[in-house]
Formats: structure tokens, sequence, C-alpha cells
């Protein structure tokens, strides 16, 4: 395995790459992806350990929409089989990924711990409890405080899994090992990383004011009620955040395709794997 250093006109390529995704399987990608924000809801309402495996599944989810993006571009329609390729392709791979989702839940609950020392679990018991979020809570400073800190930490710890599950599926890196090859493959390529983040953000900016228009014009021509246009705007944005963060998903399989050579004789399989498909082919 080979990291590459790719330039930062690439982030550019990896935004496309997943709004071109989605374009291509639309209702395949996001039912996907709703599929799998909706097991790791369900998972979360488990009494005491619930929001803990949720949090362990994350990784596994992530690799799903990876290989759902991946059969896609290959001309191939993603059936939800691939929800659980994490959990059929050896014991060896099963064992890593379920170790790597340890590791998340842990370094994210340690994040989320971290911010009690600022408001006293707050924004924990908001963000895990279920705890109701008042304007009075938002508009507390020690609760704005806690959320940035929170923020500010779940990046590093979001860019130590970013490319993991995939260096586990595809190269069979133990999880540790993936962690510290996912940062330096992050940091090695932070111009690229760079402008694919603002790439998301100009993206969801967009939707975000193509919703606002688009609310206000079916308000002006009697569509909506305007007493009514405020909860259908919020139906609306939610719908199109769903379809932005399956585009997101859908691109990550290309940036881990881009920062590390392929795994060599991509033809062939490990001893213990029979459900591994090909990462997808570099643009000519």
């Amino acid at each position: 395995m080979k990291l590459r250093i790719v330039p930062p006109r690439t982030g550019i390529t990896w935004v496309r790459s997943g709004i071109f995704v989605f374009r291509r399987q639309p209702l395949a990608m996001a039912a996907l992806f709703f599929m799998t924000m909706a097991a790791m809801s369900l998972v979360s309402v488990l009494p005491l350990i619930g929001p803990a495996l949720a949090l362990m599944l994350l990784p596994s989810a992530t690799l799903a929409m990876m290989v759902a993006s991946a059969e896609a571009v290959q001309g191939r329609f993603p059936t939800p089989a691939v929800l659980l390729v994490a959990f059929r392709t050896g014991r060896q791979r099963l064992n890593h990924m379920l170790q790597l989702g340890a590791l998340y839940a842990v370094g994210f609950l340690g994040v989320i711990a971290l911010s009690v020392l600022f408001d006293g679990g707050q924004f924990a018991q908001v963000y895990l409890g279920g705890a109701p979020l008042t304007q009075e809570t938002v508009e507390n400073s020690d609760f704005q405080l806690a959320m940035w800190v929170a923020m500010v930490l779940y990046l590093p710890l979001s860019l130590l899994f970013w490319h993991a599950p995939g260096l586990v599926h595809w190269h069979g890196v133990p999880p540790v090992k993936s962690l510290f090859f996912s940062i330096v493959a992050c940091a090695r390529n932070f111009g690229a990383f760079l402008v694919y983040g603002l790439g998301w953000l100009v993206v969801f900016a967009i939707g975000g004011v193509l919703v606002s228009l688009l609310s206000g014009l079916l308000a002006v021509v009697g569509v909506l009620p305007p007493g009514n246009a405020p909860a259908a705007m919020g139906g609306i944005m939610v719908g199109l955040a769903m379809i932005m963060a399956t585009m997101m998903f859908s691109s990550i399989v290309f940036t881990f395709r881009d920062c590390f050579e392929p795994p060599e004789q991509p033809g062939a399989k490990a001893p213990d794997d029979d459900a591994t498909p090909p990462l997808p082919a570099e643009p000519d």
C-alpha cells in the first residue's frame, strides 16, 4: 500500500464525483443512506448500550456507502445487501471492523465527555440523552462553548476514521494502523481535503438558498398558506439535507481511491474473503 499526494483541485473532483454517483442511482443511494441512518436510530433507542452500539455501526455504514458508490460507478445497481458487506467478508475482517467500531465509539464518547467540563453536561444530554433543545439552552453561553469544543475535537477524530473502513476492507490493514494511515493521508493531502470541505459547504449553502427561494415562491403563488410556510420549508430542508448528505457519503470512496494505491492483485481474493467488490476505476 502506497500513499498518493494529489493536488488541491482534486477536492472539487471528489465533490463532483459524489454528485455524479447520486445522479446515476438517486433512488438506490438515497434509500441505502436512509436505511443506514434508520438502523442506527433504531439501535440507539436500546436501553443503556443503544447509543454506544449505534456509534459502533458508523464505520460499517460508511463502508456500505463506499461499496454502494463503487457499484454504481461500475454500472451496477447497489442493493440493500451492501449494508451487510462489513459482516460477510470473512471472520478476520469482521473482527477488525468491530474493533474499528469500538474505537470510534470510545473516541466519540470521549469527545462528548470532554464537553461536559464546559457546560456541566447540557450538550451531552441533548446530543445523547434526548433532552429537549430549547431556545434558552441554545442561547446559554456554556452550552455554545461545549458545542464548539466538541466540534473542534471531532475534526481530528473524523480524520482518523475517514479512510479507516476502506483500509480495513480493501487493503486488510489492522484497525490501529488504519487510523494512523488515514490521518496521515488526510494531513498529506490537506489542500485537497480543504477544497473538498469548502466545496461541500458551498453545495449545502446553495441548497439552503434554493429551498428558501422555493418556499417563498410557493407562498407567493398561494400553493403554501403563509402560516404553513415555515413548517413546509422545514420539511423540504430535511429532505434536501438527506439528499446532500447522501451525496457527501457517496464521495468518500473517491477520496480513498485517490489517496492510496490500489490493492495488489485486485482481482484476487483473500483466503477469508468472499464478497469484496473492487474500487471504482480512476478517471482517464
